[in-house]
Parts: C-alpha cells; structure tokens; sequence
C-alpha cells in the first residue's frame, strides 16, 4: 500500500502520468479536499493532465501512514504553484485499495498549514 501511494504522490511531483493506470482500478474515485470529484480512470486521468498544465506540485512530503485492513490513511505536506499562485497546506488522504492491490478510492482532508496557539504552544 505504502508503496504505491508513494509512487502516485511523485507522478504527481514529476508530473508523469503515464503509471496511473497501475496505480487506479479502472472504477476508482476520488474526492479532493476542496470539493470535485472524479469517477473513474479517465476522469482521473483527464484532471491529472489539466492540472498539470495550469500547475505543479513542488511538495507532497509524507508525514505517516496508518493501516487498517484495506484502507491506509496518510498525512501529508503540499505545496504547490497554480495558476502562478503558491500555496501550501497539510493534509490527509483516506485511500481503498481492491482486492487487486490498486487503489479504489481516495478522500482528502485539508488543513490549515500555519498554526495559531490561543492558550500558548505547549
């Protein structure tokens, strides 16, 4: 598991999508943290190209992962330029994977990367 969402997170860091279709089941879906979602590996396929073209992915730095079974949640670091805009947050991705070892299904979760400490940091 850890191995392949791995290899996913650097498709994306060197914008190579040429490995996602043994990365997805061909019925895969995705649900990203700000709301679209994608079904299937075209559609996957497809938004990993457009994306790429409006912008790159200069960080995606894994925190840890967490198994259960099935499913491996990962907690992460990214970081970005889109569109000529920087950005950054964390974040996790709760990620299926089949009985084939590929992965069926991913929902992200984002947060805030800058911290604020209204009672002090510990």
């Amino acid at each position: 598991m850890e191995r392949l969402i791995r290899a996913y997170f650097d498709a994306w860091l060197q914008k190579d999508g040429s490995r996602l279709g043994d990365l997805f089941e061909k019925d895969a879906s995705y649900s990203e943290c700000y709301g679209p979602e994608y079904f299937g590996l075209g559609q996957i396929t497809e938004w990993f190209r457009d994306w790429n073209k409006r912008g790159k992915v200069l960080k995606w730095d894994i925190k840890q992962f967490i198994r259960q079974g099935d499913v491996c949640a990962v907690e992460w670091y990214f970081e970005c330029v889109y569109d000529g805009e920087r950005s950054g947050f964390d974040g996790v991705s709760i990620i299926r994977f089949s009985g084939n070892g590929k992965i069926s299904d991913v929902k992200e979760f984002e947060s805030k990367a800058e911290h604020i400490y209204p009672y002090g940091k510990p």
